[in-house]
């Protein structure tokens, strides 16, 4: 069953954050994942989220992602989003 991580986030600081988008795509390749959605601004439609920038990416399956998250290689880029914008992160399986 795939497995999609949705990410919103809201960029405060593009100069610092622009090496994790260069950076990240080989990461999510090497798990098997791949942009389904990459940094779209979305249209708001109806209740309380309203998201600033979205990414979603699909995987495999949750195993994949699950890697892709604890990747050593990847935590030091992980805390360059973190340290470069609000976000937040959900992990969903996908239907069978």
């Amino acid at each position: 069953m795939k497995a999609y991580l949705v990410l919103d986030l809201e960029v405060h600081d593009f100069a610092s954050f622009s090496p994790y988008i260069a950076a990240i795509p080989a990461y999510i390749a090497r798990h098997g994942g791949r942009y389904i959605v990459q940094g779209a601004e979305p249209t708001y439609i109806e209740g309380d989220w309203k998201p600033q920038r979205l990414v979603i990416i699909e995987f495999p399956d949750r195993a994949n992602a699950e890697a892709f998250l604890g990747d050593p290689g990847i935590q030091d880029l992980f805390k360059v989003r973190h340290d470069t914008t609000t976000s937040k992160l959900v992990l969903a399986d996908g239907c069978s």
